[in-house]
């Protein structure tokens, strides 16, 4: 009997999943546990292993379609046996399309939406859609003949050439990419959309010497042979600090209560090719700065892989989040809901400084701080970030 590949419920909120990709096309042979199709929810993509073993007798869902979670995408069984009716009629609209396209061959026009699918690694149909790359005119240089992100690179390289050579009458005319919001990218609109719509946010900003923090980092990884700080792990270790003194800002406003938490669920932004995850690391509280700083560089290396799991991305009562990286000093970040706050972190400046009488060379970390008005007012929220600038100019203090 023909065995359904099931859309999984990959979190508690997921009601529906798009297939990104099939891996295996159909009459293709395939083992019980063998990925066969890669599938994605509202933050992450995952590969669908097979439920049995046999051939991919049917695919339900196309690539880029939308399936609600519990429905079949697709089926296995041994090769020329027949799917149930249950299944059949599951099937109804894509045997009607397959109808309809076999109705215009025979009219003497060329078939809608016939041609063969090439086989397309996750990270390079990511970069076509964003770049607007029909894979199908890519020639792939992968493992038979799969495109590869290299590929896609090579594409659009090739298209800016292009684009270069062309007339200045062909440069003066206007072309527009369409891309249709969906997955990651959709949700994270959605949120973002809600969050200044349902909030009453407000910025605050703040610089702080880190000039000694620096130099503290530069001698602890230089004498300790297995670790290596990041500006990150002293950042987070003093917004942990300063959260467990100034509760008021760990926590949620939901239904017009403000909840306030013991326990730090610190929420790590990480900036991913088709968007921005949000790991948590719970009760953050409990570790030391290096401990920390391992929990840190794990979420963030699962988070780039695709392999964090759902568990893993909720639950967070306060979020940092960076731009230092792209050059960016002061910015307003938004809020994460429903969390109350969100710190931002922007590029460390060499900046001259008067130190009493003195003028010297100080490094300055701009800091922006996003509050909900509703749970917080400006003078608490000032002192938080006080205490976070206090701590980034002793770190000594975070190392007790």
């Amino acid at each position: 009997m023909a065995v359904e590949i099931i859309m999984p419920k990959l979190g508690m909120g997921m009601k529906e999943g798009t297939v990104v990709e099939w891996l295996k096309r159909k009459g293709d042979k395939v083992e019980k546990g063998e990925s066969v199709a890669v599938i994605s929810s509202e933050k992450i993509e995952k590969d669908i292993e097979a439920p049995g073993s046999g051939v991919l007798l049917d695919v339900a869902a196309q690539e880029d379609e939308t399936v609600a979670v519990g429905k079949a995408i697709g089926y296995i069984g041994e090769p020329g046996e027949k799917i149930n009716s249950a299944s059949e009629s599951e099937k109804q609209p894509v045997a009607a399309a397959r109808e309809a396209a076999a109705s215009v061959e025979k009219a003497g026009r060329p078939p809608i939406n016939m041609q063969i699918k090439v086989r397309v690694s996750p990270a390079a149909r990511k970069l076509a859609k964003a770049e607007g790359i029909d894979v199908n005119t890519v020639k792939g240089t992968g493992p038979q003949g799969r495109v590869t992100r290299e590929d896609i690179e090579k594409a659009i390289k090739n298209r800016l050439e292009d684009k270069n050579e062309q007339t200045t009458e062909e440069q003066q005319t206007d072309s527009v990419t369409v891309k249709q919001i969906t997955g990651m990218r959709k949700v994270i609109a959605e949120r973002m959309f809600s969050s200044i719509q349902q909030s009453a946010q407000l910025t605050i900003h703040m610089r702080a010497d880190v000039t000694e923090m620096l130099s503290l980092r530069k001698k602890i990884n230089a004498g300790q042979e297995n670790i290596n700080l990041t500006v990150t792990d002293f950042i987070a270790r003093a917004v942990v600090l300063a959260l467990q003194k100034h509760k008021n800002m760990n926590g949620t406003f939901v239904d017009n209560q403000i909840n306030c938490y013991d326990s730090v669920h610190l929420g790590i932004a990480v900036a991913l090719e088709n968007g921005l995850v949000v790991p948590v690391i719970r009760q953050s509280e409990r570790y030391s700065m290096e401990e920390l700083s391992n929990k840190i560089k794990m979420l963030s290396k699962k988070a780039r892989d695709g392999s964090l799991d759902a568990s893993e991305m909720k639950g967070s009562t306060f979020t940092i989040t960076s731009l230092g990286a792209s050059g960016v000093e002061f910015f307003t970040p938004i809020l994460n809901p429903p969390e109350v706050g969100i710190l931002g972190v922007g590029l460390i400046t060499d900046t001259p400084v008067f130190v009493g009488e003195e003028l010297k060379r100080q490094s300055l970390l701009p800091l922006s701080l996003t509050f909900d008005h509703r749970a917080v007012d400006g003078v608490p929220a000032s002192e938080f970030l006080s205490t976070i600038k206090g701590l980034l100019e002793n770190p000594y203090k975070m190392l007790i």
